[in-house]
């Protein structure tokens, strides 16, 4: 091993190997196109720290991004992975030179599925209190995902309704802890018993079996008619339709995947008496600026709920960064509650 670039960082912890095992995929497919391989490590840009990475979240993005449907933005990684904890090794010549050794979580930009990744200084969150790299590896991406899409662009308050689709994913179970940690009264649709049990337990108000009933129906018999505040939708086609019917005066529908397809049909009059807002959004391709600055109000609003052990993510299973195709399989036959992450270095 080498330390090698020294020009192009400002320090590091130890010395950093030219190169890591990561995973690489010999082209776009199924999860058997997944396959370890040897490439080099990253070099961290002047805003950047480089992570050892200790355990990776894997997401629905990763799995769609392997399929050949969601590259990786121009300048990001091509290796998969939005989200990693581990130790800040390295660091940019714009970087505080503290964050040396430091074990953070982080949201990335891509490259999570390797022994080594880059991530911008400010979109790293520090582990402390009750964190551990496991349960810290996988907050980010659904952590970023459901504040700023349930309270920024939802715009949620206390004493409101949230309807959210797969109430047992990583991004569903997120949505309820943060949902009661507010004070919102939250519904959720899952696809069987089991999974609508583990909701009502994680704290989901009402949980409706949709194979088994009408969640619009549901809905309405809950709420006494009157619906609910926010819908936050992974599905979109001819569920969103469905979801505006759900929507009480004023209500917020905010999408974040199409994973039931890319194009719904609407009755305006609806939205416009109702008053509805249709609004989404994703966020890989948003700034760096942009993502610091919602870092920022998470580490202020909600990391605290999660290092000072009110809230923990639900975790499913883990794999070995060898058997990132198990991994990807498990979370595409929809068998998961929760979080699934890789052990790649270990805490």
């Amino acid at each position: 091993m080498i330390d090698r670039g020294i020009e192009m960082t400002q320090a590091r912890a130890r010395v950093v190997p030219d190169t890591m095992q990561a995973i690489g995929m010999s082209g776009p497919g199924g999860p058997e196109v997944l396959r370890l391989e040897e490439i080099a490590v990253p070099e961290p840009g002047p805003h950047d720290v480089l992570i050892r990475v200790a355990f990776a979240g894997v997401n629905r993005p990763d799995c769609i991004q392997r399929a050949g449907h969601y590259p990786a933005p121009p300048g990001a990684s091509p290796v998969l992975g939005l989200e990693v904890s581990g130790e800040v090794v390295a660091a940019g010549a714009e970087v505080p030179g503290e964050m040396i050794g430091q074990q953070v979580a982080a949201l990335t930009p891509g490259g999570g599925y390797g022994e080594f990744c880059t991530a911008p200084w400010r979109h790293c969150l520090p582990l402390e209190g009750a964190l551990d790299p496991k349960t810290a590896a996988a907050l980010p991406e659904t952590l970023f995902t459901v504040w700023h899409n349930v309270f920024e662009r939802g715009f949620a308050k206390n004493g409101e309704r949230l309807l959210v689709h797969g109430g047992t994913s990583g991004i569903g179970t997120m949505a309820i802890m943060l949902a009661r940690a507010f004070d919102i009264e939250v519904i959720v649709t899952c696809g069987d018993e089991a999974k609508c049990e583990a909701a009502r337990d994680l704290g989901a108000n009402l949980a409706i079996n949709y194979r088994e009933a009408d969640f619009v129906e549901a809905v309405k018999d809950h709420t006494g008619g009157k619906g609910v505040d926010i819908v936050l939708d992974m599905v979109s086609g001819d569920y969103v339709p469905r979801n505006l019917q759900c929507l009480a005066e004023d209500g917020r529908h905010v999408t974040i995947a199409v994973l039931g397809g890319a194009k719904a049909e609407l009755f305006m009059p609806l939205v416009m008496m109702r008053r509805l807002t249709l609004t989404g959004s994703t966020l890989r391709p948003r700034s760096d600026a942009f993502k610091a600055a919602l870092a920022d109000e998470i580490a202020k609003h909600a990391w605290p709920l999660f290092t000072g052990g009110e809230l923990a993510p639900v975790m499913d299973e883990t794999f070995p960064l060898a058997e990132a195709a198990k991994a990807h399989a498990r979370m595409e036959a929809g068998e998961h509650i929760g979080k699934i992450v890789l052990e790649v270095a270990g805490g």
